[in-house]
């Protein structure tokens, strides 16, 4: 094997910025950075890059994140804690505290009632199920034209111990709406709902 091809092979087996990492400016090798690490959830689903499409986005996103910072509107990473109450297609499009609203719709939407007095043996109170249409809206405090509402739209009979009910989210951001649909279920015993996939 001849010195040139050893060569090209070393070179291959390196990643560019590795190779030409002093000769790149530091625009370009943040750029590079952030297409790599920009798995956020927020991408569209089915979406998969090549290196060359995520760097060229990577320079079109970091020119949209500076525009959409100077005009307000931007792109969110969601929140790891309210991850079993909103989707991510709702997440990415709230800041953190309009995730955190979001959020607590849903748990006020899917709350289970105890009812008044006893059930029918004369026993404690037994827990009902939100009923379908069952809704609550949030306002964001920290951006105008920002708000939303989760509804309960259906109830799933999946023949085991599991209740699962169908939420919808409609969120409204400066004029645009996003919907989305989501599957929440619980375990026997439990009040909270809980997204599943």
């Amino acid at each position: 094997m001849s010195l040139a091809w050893l060569a090209v092979a070393a070179m291959t087996a390196a990643p560019a910025q590795a190779q030409f990492g002093g000769l790149l400016p530091r625009d370009v090798r943040n750029v590079v950075d952030d297409a790599r690490a920009s798995d956020d959830g927020c991408a569209q689903e089915g979406e998969k890059k090549s290196a060359g499409s995520r760097i060229l986005g990577g320079i079109f996103g970091r020119t949209a994140r500076r525009a959409g910072n100077e005009t307000g509107l931007s792109r969110f990473a969601p929140v790891g804690e309210f991850s079993d109450q909103i989707s991510t297609e709702i997440a990415c499009k709230l800041d953190p505290e309009e995730q955190k609203l979001a959020a607590d719709a849903t748990l006020r939407a899917t709350r289970s009632v105890l009812p008044d007095g006893e059930d029918e043996d004369g026993g404690d109170p037994v827990e009902s199920r939100p009923a379908i249409g069952s809704s609550a809206s949030w306002k964001s405090e920290t951006r105008d034209g920002v708000s939303g509402t989760s509804t309960v739209t259906s109830r799933e009979d999946t023949g085991s111990e599991l209740d699962c009910i169908t939420v919808t989210d409609v969120i409204i951001v400066n004029g645009e709406e996003t919907k989305a649909n989501k599957r929440m279920c619980r375990p026997p015993g439990s009040r909270r709902y809980s997204i599943v996939a």
